[in-house]
């Protein structure tokens, strides 16, 4: 991959911003992406290279880390529920900010996207209703053979009201170690969106049935973390339109997600971050959601979705957003705003390496990937 677009600071994507109490250096945000290198489900001292060598990014949001046992879906993501990985994840805010970078932690639950393999003891795949993946596959197992997503339990309203409280501890969790903030993952098809979307939501209790109930998990999540650690460091990503992990659209979606605009709004999150994957062949996100999610929400507009430096500075200038997030250029690129100044092409990613090591190790494809400086020799 490469850009014909001659970058330099007068650019929108290089000019500074006000995100809540902080001022990023620039609008570029590194995305989170799910990178299965916590071992044993802890952050490391290879981690904090990784996210240290991106720092210059105006925004590093990380990956998906779950706040409950329930929630480790796949296999060496990372949690912030107990002491040890409190202490764990210190070290690589540290790291970023000695770099002089800004780090959320994405907060993600897998909910019914897991399998209890993948689960310590005492944790059970759960969702908002007993609604099963038909098709998807978590990993082939020692026979060779596929093994689907194991069905989920219905969640019970002591168990939804005991998760809320999980992500509010999650939030002060990640404070504690450092965080500048969160981002609540209610996108691609995880816990929070389960809740939002009709089909995996069939419950008939306070939590589900009208647009507002199915909104209400997402809300009380975001009002509590807020009343936690302040609501200029919450943020959270949405995917209206998104179909990953078998979530169909369906008639209301415009609707919901007007609706959870407004209200976010009102709840005075600091940012909105919308996800289109319409560039990894997904189906595209309409333009009146996006304009009606961002005329009801009144703070900063992430963008995402196959973005270059030419599509970013477009969008920017065409105020279509206020920031912009890269997610496969970073995992390749520590340098990448370097690179676009320069005009110069990209690494390209790895991707037999994105969820795990390679021969070499599980450094290999993660803090391997070269700058400019160190390609120059």
């Amino acid at each position: 991959m490469s850009t014909n677009i001659v970058g330099n600071e007068t650019s929108h994507l290089f000019q500074d911003f006000t995100l809540g109490p902080f001022t990023l250096r620039n609008r570029a945000v590194m995305a989170p992406m799910t990178r299965s290198r916590a071992i044993g489900n802890l952050p490391n001292e290879m981690m904090g290279e990784y996210y240290a060598q991106r720092a210059e990014a105006g925004l590093i949001i990380t990956e998906g880390t779950t706040p409950s046992p329930d929630g480790l879906g796949y296999p060496r993501i990372p949690g912030i529920y107990s002491r040890e990985q409190v202490a764990a994840w210190a070290q690589v805010t540290r790291a970023v900010h000695d770099a002089g970078g800004t780090i959320f932690m994405q907060l993600m639950h897998t909910g019914r996207v897991s399998h209890p393999e993948n689960l310590p003891e005492g944790a059970r795949v759960v969702a908002p209703s007993a609604v099963a993946l038909e098709d998807t596959l978590m990993w082939v197992d020692e026979r060779g053979q596929a093994v689907k997503i194991a069905p989920p339990a219905a969640m019970t309203d002591d168990e939804v009201w005991g998760t809320v409280e999980e992500y509010v501890q999650a939030a002060r969790n990640a404070v504690e170690s450092g965080f500048d903030g969160i981002e609540l993952h209610a996108a691609n098809g995880y816990l929070i969106e389960q809740f939002l979307h009709p089909h995996t939501n069939r419950r008939d209790d306070a939590w589900g049935g009208s647009v507002e109930k199915r909104c209400r998990f997402t809300l009380e999540i975001a009002r509590r973390c807020s009343e936690a650690i302040g609501s200029d460091r919450v943020g959270i990503r949405v995917s209206p339109y998104g179909v990953f992990n078998e979530m169909p659209h369906h008639d209301e979606i415009d609707q919901t997600y007007t609706y959870l605009a407004r209200m976010l709004g009102e709840l005075d999150l600091v940012y909105v971050h919308v996800v289109n994957h319409q560039a990894m062949w997904a189906p595209p996100v309409p333009d009146a959601i996006q304009t009606a999610i961002r005329n009801g929400f009144p703070n900063a507009y992430i963008l995402s979705g196959g973005y270059g430096f030419e599509s970013a500075n477009a969008d920017l200038e065409a105020g279509k957003g206020d920031l912009v997030a890269f997610g496969r250029p970073y995992l390749a690129n520590p340098d990448l705003l370097e690179r676009f100044r320069r005009d110069a092409a990209l690494n390209e990613p790895d991707t037999t390496t994105f969820y795990g090591p390679g021969p070499e190790g599980f450094s290999q494809g993660y803090t391997d990937y070269p700058t400019l400086e160190e390609q120059a020799g």
